[in-house]
């Protein structure tokens, strides 16, 4: 018992260890972090990272000279932080992804987002099951109806003949015996009877004499 709740609990923390390591830690700027100094293009930044939910945005600055303020979008065009979404200030801030879309970033210092120091974050959906998309099978009332239909050669066939039948005895002729020879050999038949009537007359006679 004991080794099999061993084994349940290994299987958990692998599992728990795979989905950490599917997770993503991005570093904005990479090397450069969150400045205004070097020139970085954050927005090429960005378009050469895919971000998914789960990942994490990291900014790195020196605390106190930097900010990260999240902002909408019209906010971001304008580089206002009037309205922020939320502010960031450790110097190491980690900015976990929950949800699909577009995040965007600035530095609310005063004249570092006009310098450049802003990143828009365009995070992937997640992508559905490929069994989803796969085409359902025909149903099978569909494959039977399909499978009593006539087929064309069976439908195709010429209809019975309705002409009607003509009846082979009727059309035949049957040839009757003439009764003159059913009468002679009636007749035959009796003359023998009678001639051995006679014989057998003559020779019991003959035995009695």
């Amino acid at each position: 018992m004991a080794m099999a709740m061993n084994s349940v609990l290994v299987l958990m923390l692998g599992l728990a260890m795979a989905a950490t390591s599917s997770a993503a830690v991005y570093k904005v700027g990479d090397t450069s972090g969150w400045t205004i100094l070097g020139n970085v293009n954050y927005t090429d930044w960005a378009v050469k990272k895919t971000f998914h939910v789960g990942d994490t945005i990291e900014f790195k600055y020196p605390q106190g000279i930097h900010n990260v303020v999240e902002v909408k979008k019209a906010d971001y065009d304008s580089c206002t932080n009037s309205s922020p979404i939320a502010t960031h200030t450790s110097g190491d801030d980690k900015i976990a992804i929950k949800a699909a879309g577009h995040r965007f970033f600035i530095c609310g210092v005063p004249g570092h987002c006009a310098a450049g120091q802003k990143v828009n974050i365009r995070v992937l959906k997640p992508q559905r099951s490929s069994s989803s998309d796969a085409p359902s099978p025909a149903p099978a009332a569909s494959k039977r109806g399909a499978a009593a239909a006539p087929s064309p050669a069976a439908s195709s066939s010429p209809p019975e003949s309705s002409s009607p039948t003509t009846d082979s005895s009727s059309s035949s002729t049957t040839t009757a015996p003439a009764p003159n020879a059913s009468a002679a050999g009636g007749g035959g038949g009796a003359k023998a009877a009678f001639a051995a009537v006679a014989l057998a007359l003559v020779a019991a006679t003959a035995m009695l004499q």
